[in-house]
């Protein structure tokens, strides 16, 4: 894993993969709710995204999802958007995005956040990080926003 400063949609703007947070909850239209942080920028420059992800999550559970589409894999934090970030789910979103990476082995890198240190309420060094450098290798590219 490598850690970087900058704006992860600079990445995404060179036709870099990114990786964004999200969570399980849908509304009764069927969006997934996306109203902060990477979530709300990426449903803000997609406003279908929402749709095709609560969707997604209605279908098969909240889990990684490869868009190909749209250069994005979302990566659940959260059970419902107003909990705090789970620790186990971060864990188990990793594991899911290290299996599609290797299977077969993707080569390139996946620009993703420090997921559920903002809204999510936990903290980078203590709590996330370690699972990051447990599971993440240097395909991955951590962004902390300047």
């Amino acid at each position: 894993m490598q850690e970087i400063y900058g704006n992860i949609w600079d990445e995404y703007n060179k036709g870099r993969w990114i990786v964004i947070t999200t969570n399980g909850t849908t509304k009764k239209d069927g969006a997934c709710i996306m109203g902060r942080g990477i979530a709300k920028q990426t449903a803000d420059r997609f406003p279908e995204f929402p749709y095709i992800l609560g969707a997604a999550i209605r279908r098969n559970g909240n889990n990684v999802f490869v868009f190909d589409d749209f250069r994005i894999i979302t990566f659940p934090v959260k059970h419902h958007w107003r909990e705090r970030a789970d620790l186990e789910l971060i864990e188990r979103s990793l594991k899911q995005l290290v299996d599609w990476a290797d299977n077969p082995r993707k080569h390139g890198k996946f620009y993703m956040v420090r997921a559920g240190v903002g809204n999510g309420h936990r903290d980078w060094e203590t709590e996330v990080k370690p699972l990051y450098e447990k599971y993440l290798d240097d395909r991955f590219v951590v962004v902390e926003w300047k």
